[in-house]
């Protein structure tokens, strides 16, 4: 069973699955996330929906890259939760699944190319407490605690 963060799902609403891969990209002490500017910055780990037809680690390469301007190597998958939450910029209600790999960052090619996103390093210990939902938290405390 995958663990559940957040509201439960309301009763009547209709939810569309969005599978997603995201990434714990850890540099020494600190961690390498991205920013979502929207009416409140939201502190992420980088990663994004997976589209149809694509690989999870196809997904992850991707989705990293467009927030961070960052290439990464040797993703290894440490699990899944899911949420069901409201996607204003897809005016979607979603369930989604988070797929949670760590994986080494490699090279900065650029600035982040996905709009409204900046790339960040933070001490992992504040980006812990910095992050904006509880299943990034807990994997990346569970990370951090192993580490």
């Amino acid at each position: 069973m995958i663990r559940r963060f957040g509201a439960p799902p309301e009763d009547g609403r209709i939810y569309t699955r969005r599978p997603g891969a995201y990434a714990i990209l850890p540099r020494g002490r600190s961690v390498l996330l991205t920013c979502q500017l929207a009416e409140e910055a939201d502190i992420q780990l980088p990663g994004g929906g997976i589209d149809p037809g694509e690989s999870p680690l196809h997904a992850l390469h991707r989705e990293v890259f467009e927030e961070t301007g960052w290439r990464i190597a040797r993703p290894r998958k440490l699990g899944a939760f899911k949420r069901f939450v409201f996607m204003p910029e897809y005016d979607l209600w979603a369930e989604k699944l988070c797929h949670i790999y760590v994986a080494r960052p490699t090279r900065c090619i650029g600035d982040p190319v996905e709009a409204d996103h900046i790339a960040l390093w933070m001490p992992i210990t504040d980006a812990i407490d910095e992050l904006g939902n509880d299943g990034d938290r807990m994997f990346l405390d569970g990370y951090a605690s192993k580490g």
